[in-house]
């Protein structure tokens, strides 16, 4: 069996972007690991929702806590950076923020990971974070050169797949212009540029019980817990992928191929 690191910004991001092949990879037998650069120390959050003197990162490890479980998570490590606040916010230039740490310190605490676990896949995030937040794309800078570093075979950039979100909507009553707004939309890429699909419509259950955890970021009344099940079964029930050094066009289903 192989082992799996999935590296990610914040907690609940393994979640939304990996969960489902995450809960396939643990069933097939596969080791997984998830690194997670900061706590989300500056997420948002309902009011009311922390307990006096609690703050939002010792509620979001917990939720990480919670996730890891249900998701069957062999490892979790934080690697303790801070929260870089959204685009163009002051928290991107705090010192100790994730957006400011010096990429090859990064990319070698990464890369320690790497070989201890003896890593077979990486996951990362496409070029631009796939919606542009700054802790996501430096997801991508540091996974990226931790795995030269630490030589790991097959490197994939978690994305969203635009074309398939769009074929969606049109399906919807009231779709949303071009898909979940976050911090800016279009999210992801185009069909084109995926080579890998994952199909994890036998865990979308599990995939939503993780989202769950995260209840601070992910409420009873957000996007992904409001849609009907068969719409979440079909939205979430694939994971995208771009596998580093392979030609574009989806010709891959399993990030295990060839190992």
């Amino acid at each position: 069996m192989a082992t799996l690191v999935c590296f990610h910004a914040h907690p609940d991001d393994e979640s939304i972007g990996t969960g489902g092949t995450i809960a396939k990879a643990v069933k097939d037998g596969h080791r997984v690991v998830v690194v997670t650069a900061t706590r989300g120390e500056h997420g948002e959050y309902p009011e009311g929702f922390l307990a006096p003197g609690e703050s939002l990162a010792q509620r979001r490890e917990q939720e990480m806590a919670a996730a890891a479980e249900v998701l069957g998570l062999a490892r979790h490590v934080f690697l303790d950076y801070r929260d870089s606040g959204m685009i163009g916010t002051p928290e991107n230039d705090a010192p100790e923020s994730f957006w400011q740490a010096d990429l090859e310190e990064a990319a070698r605490r990464v890369a320690g990971i790497l070989e201890e676990e003896k890593a077979d896949v990486l996951t990362v995030y496409d070029e631009n974070g796939i919606y542009g937040h700054p802790d996501h794309i430096k997801v991508w800078q540091v996974g990226v050169r931790a795995a030269e570093i630490a030589g790991t075979p097959k490197v994939y950039e978690t994305t969203v797949n635009r074309t398939a979100w769009r074929r969606q909507a049109q399906q919807m009553d009231n779709p949303p212009e071009d898909g979940p707004r976050t911090i800016e939309s279009p999210l992801g890429v185009e069909e084109e540029f995926i080579t890998t699909a994952i199909d994890v419509r036998d865990f979308v259950e599990v995939k939503k019980r993780a989202l769950r955890a995260h209840a601070s970021q992910v409420t009873e009344d957000s996007f992904f817990l409001t849609m009907p099940d068969e719409v979440f079964r079909e939205g979430f029930g694939r994971e995208w992928f771009i596998r580093r050094g392979a030609p574009s066009g989806i010709h891959e289903y399993d990030l295990f191929e060839g190992l």
